[in-house]
């Protein structure tokens, strides 16, 4: 496990790097926000982070971070938690109770058991659709030639709070005509947040408007093994 110091450390580094690129850009590093994606870390690996200052998470499955972040709130009640990963439509109850932000929301149906979850709960994390911005069979995320009805549908139709896209670009390809069909996407619909970016790309993504990038392994490390 990546120690106390060196996730301090490795957190003084992304900040700096996050600063520097927003400069180049032209961009005030208060309009880019780090989220630490801490999915399979343990917590004492948040608590370090948190310790250095980092009140931003990420987490891909809702059962881990449900086991993971009640106590770390109680410890630090003003961290948020993002949920970065597929959300399957029995899990939305449980998403909307443990999570201030939902990043995956990606098809009708998931649109329409979010929008009973927070009625139900009285409770409305934003949420950012997430766009299948390579059109890759095997990754989650709404085409970009559906985006258009879909934001209509969680707009009007289900009055959820969308307040941006988030994807995840194709791997070993140049990531940035993706940042920037995202970018044109949001700008379509009036949307100011892009959540794109991690940590072997970022600094494009925050050249490109990202308003979130999500880094992980430049913070904590390699994942634990399996």
């Amino acid at each position: 496990m990546t120690s106390s110091p060196a996730i301090a450390s490795n957190l003084v580094a992304v900040r700096a790097r996050i600063a520097a690129a927003a400069q180049a850009a032209g961009r005030r590093i208060e309009d880019v926000e780090l989220i630490a994606v801490s999915k399979t870390h343990a917590a004492d690996a948040v608590r370090a982070a948190l310790s250095a200052g980092q009140r931003e998470f990420g987490e891909n499955r809702v059962q881990e971070a449900l086991g993971k972040f009640p106590a770390l709130r109680s410890e630090c009640p003003d961290l948020r938690l993002h949920l970065i990963g597929p959300l399957q439509t029995n899990k939305t109850l449980d998403a909307v109770r443990g999570f201030d932000v939902i990043q995956s929301l990606d098809r009708p149906k998931l649109a329409a058991a979010l929008a009973a979850a927070m009625a139900k709960l009285q409770k409305r994390p934003e949420c950012y659709i997430q766009v299948n911005i390579g059109e890759e069979p095997q990754k989650a995320g709404i085409l970009p030639s559906l985006l258009d009805a879909f934001v209509t549908e969680c707009r009007e139709r289900h009055s959820l709070p969308v307040v941006g896209l988030m994807c995840i670009p194709p791997v070993n390809v140049a990531p940035e005509p993706y940042f920037r069909q995202l970018r044109e996407l949001a700008g379509r619909h009036g949307l100011q947040r892009l959540s794109m970016g991690m940590s072997s790309d970022f600094e494009t993504a925050i050249a490109l408007g990202a308003t979130a990038v999500r880094v992980g392994t430049a913070i904590f490390g390699d994942r634990p093994a399996a």
